[in-house]
C-alpha cells in the first residue's frame, strides 16, 4: 500500500471555513486522524478513523499503515490519488504555527507531508481588534513557563500575542504584569472561540482584570480556547498627589523611555540610595546621569528646600525629567542638558552628588566631583558593572596616595582631603505570580559606593 500524509488546518467554524482544496483533500482521505471535535465535523465520512489523543500512539498507528517504502517516497502538492492510502490529519489553525506540524516533521520525512493551513488564532485575533500584527511578538504559554514573556514586558514591546492554557489564563497574565510593577501600561484583549458562533472579544484595563482575578468568585470565566493580546498604551494616568507615598514612589508612576522602560533606578534601590545620601535642608545636590529623574524627584519631595541639578545627556531624558517634575509637582529640580563632566563646571558647589550614569567618563567625573564637593559632602555611585566598581576604588586609592606625606598649607592648589568610604551590594528579588503559584524575580544587582569627604 502506498500513502501520503496530508495535514489540514480547520477552524472552530468547522467545514464552513474550509477552502475547496482542503475539502477535496479530506474527501479523498482513506484515513482520518484528529481529535473528537475535529472528527465530529465529518460524521458520515467513510474513512478509517484514528483518534488523536496520545500523540505517540497516533503516530505509531499511522506508521503501521504506511509501508517502509512509503516513508521514503516523495510527495507532490497535487490532490491525493484514490488508489493511495491517503492519511489526512485534522488540526487546529495553522499546523506549523505552534501546532502539531513541528512534531509531525520530527516523526516523518518532510517529503511525506503536505500542509493545508487554516487561519491561525493569532491572525484572527488581530483582525478582530483591527490592529496590524506584522510587528507583534508572539509567545505560546501553552504548557510553558512565562520566562519568554517577562523580557518582552520589561522591554515594553508594543504588541504581544499570547496563546494561553489552563494555568496561564488571562487573569494569571494580568496578575503577572501587575506584579512586575513596570513603568508602562498595557491594555488586554481576550479573544475567545475565534471563528465560532460563540466568539467573544473583550477589552480590559490591566488593573481591572488583575483586581477581578484577585477574587476568583468574581473573576470573569473565559472559554478554554482563548488568545490574549497585549497592546501597550501611550497614555499615562494622572497622579493623585494626596495618594502618593512620602518615600518610595512606584516605578509605574514615572514617565519612562519608550524603547527602554526598565532603564530607571528601581524603587527599592532608590530608597537605599536616599538613605545613604543622608539629606539635610538647603543642600545643593547634583544628580549626574539622571535618566528619567526618578532619584532627583524623590530627593526633591523629601527635601523641598534643596536645589537639585539633574544632569542628563539625552534630549529624550531631559524631556522625561521635565514631564516627571510636572507629574509630581516639584519645583526644585533643575534639568541640565549636557555631558558630564563638562556641564558641571559652572554649577554651584554641591553638598551631595549622586552618579547614576557616567557615559564612559567616570574617572573624569569623579575628578571634577571630588574637587567641587563641599567638606563633609558625599558622593554616591550606583555601579552595575565590575569595571565601574574597580574605577571607583582605583580613583579613591589614587586620591589617598596623592595626599600622603603632603602638607596642604604648602600646596598651591586646593588639596583633595582624605576620604572615607563603604560599599553596599544589593541583590533584590520581587515576588511574582506564576499561574497559581509564586516565585522570585531578581532585579539587576547594583553596588552602591559611598564616598564621604572628611
Amino acid at each position: 500500500m502506498t500513502g501520503l500524509i496530508y495535514v489540514v488546518g480547520i477552524g472552530l467554524d468547522g467545514t464552513r471555513g474550509l477552502s475547496p482544496v482542503s475539502q477535496a483533500v479530506i474527501d479523498h482521505a482513506t484515513v482520518l486522524v484528529g481529535s473528537d471535535r475535529h472528527l465530529g465535523y465529518f460524521p458520515n465520512h467513510s474513512a478509517q478513523r484514528i483518534r488523536l489523543g496520545n500523540l505517540q500512539e497516533a503516530i505509531a498507528s499511522i506508521q503501521a499503515i504506511l509501508s517502509p517504502a512509503d516513508l521514503s517516497s516523495s510527495s507532490s502538492l497535487s490532490l491525493p490519488s484514490s488508489s493511495s492510502a491517503n492519511i489526512t490529519i485534522l488540526v487546529s489553525g495553522d499546523p506549523l504555527f505552534f501546532g502539531l506540524g513541528r512534531l509531525l516533521l520530527e516523526a516523518f520525512p518532510a517529503e511525506q507531508l503536505t500542509f493545508y493551513p487554516h487561519l491561525s488564532s493569532v491572525q484572527l485575533a488581530f483582525n478582530r481588534i483591527k490592529l496590524p500584527w506584522h510587528d507583534a511578538s508572539i509567545v505560546s504559554l501553552h504548557g510553558r513557563t512565562v520566562d519568554e514573556l517577562i523580557p518582552l514586558l520589561k522591554k515594553g514591546t508594543h504588541k504581544i500575542a499570547l496563546l494561553t492554557d489552563g494555568t496561564n489564563t488571562p487573569m494569571a497574565i494580568a496578575r503577572l504584569i501587575h506584579a512586575l510593577a513596570l513603568p508602562i501600561h498595557y491594555q488586554i484583549w481576550v479573544c475567545e472561540n475565534l471563528g465560532s458562533d460563540q466568539e467573544r472579544i473583550q477589552a480590559f484595563a490591566l488593573k481591572e482584570l488583575a483586581d477581578l482575578s484577585a477574587n476568583q468568585a468574581f473573576a470573569p470565566i473565559f472559554a478554554p480556547l482563548n488568545v490574549v493580546i497585549l497592546v501597550r498604551s501611550l497614555h499615562q494616568e494622572a497622579l493623585a498627589p494626596d495618594e502618593l507615598p512620602i518615600l518610595g514612589l512606584s516605578d509605574q508612576s514615572f514617565a519612562s523611555f519608550s524603547d527602554r522602560p526598565g532603564l530607571m533606578t528601581k524603587r527599592e534601590v532608590r530608597t537605599l540610595i536616599l538613605g545613604e545620601l543622608q539629606l539635610k535642608p538647603n543642600q545643593t545636590i547634583w544628580d549626574i546621569g539622571a535618566g528619567t529623574g526618578s532619584v532627583s524627584i524623590e530627593m526633591a519631595r523629601l527635601n523641598p528646600s534643596a536645589t537639585i541639578y539633574a544632569i542628563e545627556k539625552t534630549a529624550v531624558g531631559i524631556q522625561l525629567i521635565q514631564t516627571n517634575t510636572q507629574r509630581f509637582q516639584v519645583t526644585n529640580v533643575m534639568p541640565i542638558h549636557g555631558i558630564a563632566p563638562d556641564t558641571i563646571a559652572n554649577l554651584p558647589r554641591p553638598d551631595r552628588i549622586f552618579i547614576g550614569g557616567s557615559g564612559g567618563h567616570l574617572e573624569l567625573i569623579l575628578d571634577r566631583c571630588g574637587n567641587a564637593l563641599s567638606r563633609g559632602g558625599k558622593i554616591i555611585i550606583a555601579a552595575t558593572t565590575f569595571e565601574h566598581q574597580a574605577y571607583v576604588m582605583q580613583w579613591l586609592e589614587h586620591q589617598q596616595q596623592s595626599t600622603q606625606g603632603l602638607n596642604p598649607d604648602y600646596l598651591t592648589h586646593q588639596p583633595i582631603d582624605d576620604w572615607e568610604h563603604h560599599v553596599l551590594s544589593i541583590n533584590l528579588s520581587r515576588s511574582i505570580p506564576i499561574g497559581t503559584l509564586t516565585r522570585s524575580q531578581p532585579l539587576n544587582p547594583v553596588t552602591i559606593l559611598v564616598l564621604a569627604k572628611k
